[in-house]
């Protein structure tokens, strides 16, 4: 089935701004994987004084919805503070794109985490700011809350379909959710949240069990 684009995803995929590499950036990220299909950088130039975003830009490995919601964020952020730049949603910029379908909204979740994450390592490098990016249940549930199922556009949690985290003392993780083995977008799912655990460096095996 043709997946059908609203005519500003269009405009910003044929069209994207901000597209490129900013040379010795005040802070960078890069999120998702090409082996899943799309990954995503932005980098940014930020006043020292004020913390206000003076240039962003983006590059992008994937589908139209991924350049066109990069596209997207990086006009939202411009010239925003980092505080402002981080209330960034993704449900506000499918919304600034016409809205996207149901199983690319995962590509605006996408376009968010990485404004964010560079926004982070800002904030580490240049504020000296310190976060608990720890292996335990609140940070899990935060990188669950990014797990977009594909049928609706919503998050696994917000939807609550998860219905465990659990932790072991040899950092196992084991999540229980509730969806049946037949589920067209339980693949998808599954990789989405090996890829996104899998980024703490202490993690050990991953077990999703359906419920």
């Amino acid at each position: 089935m043709a997946i059908k684009y609203s005519e500003k995803v269009i405009e910003h995929f044929q069209n994207p701004h901000n597209v490129g590499k900013i040379e010795n950036p005040d802070a960078e990220a890069t999120e998702g994987s090409p082996a899943c299909g799309d990954q995503l950088s932005v980098y940014l130039k930020v006043d020292p004084e004020s913390h206000r975003i003076k240039d962003i830009k983006f590059q992008s490995y994937g589908c139209a919805s991924n350049i066109a919601t990069a596209s997207i964020i990086t006009d939202l952020a411009t010239n925003k503070t980092i505080e402002e730049a981080k209330k960034i949603t993704w449900n506000q910029a499918a919304d600034e794109l016409g809205g996207l379908p149901p199983v690319k909204m995962h590509c605006s979740v996408l376009a968010v985490d990485a404004l964010r994450s560079a926004i982070k390592y800002y904030e580490k490098k240049h504020l000296g700011k310190k976060f608990d990016e720890g292996l335990n249940k609140k940070n899990i549930e935060n990188e669950l809350n990014k797990v977009i199922y594909g049928k609706i556009g919503v998050d696994i949690v917000s939807l609550r379909l998860v219905k465990y985290i659990g932790v072991d003392e040899k950092n196992n993780v084991l999540i229980e959710i509730v969806l049946k083995k037949d589920d067209p977008f339980l693949e998808d799912l599954q990789h989405e949240i090996n890829e996104r655990l899998g980024k703490f460096p202490d993690i050990g095996e991953i077990k999703i069990s359906l419920i």
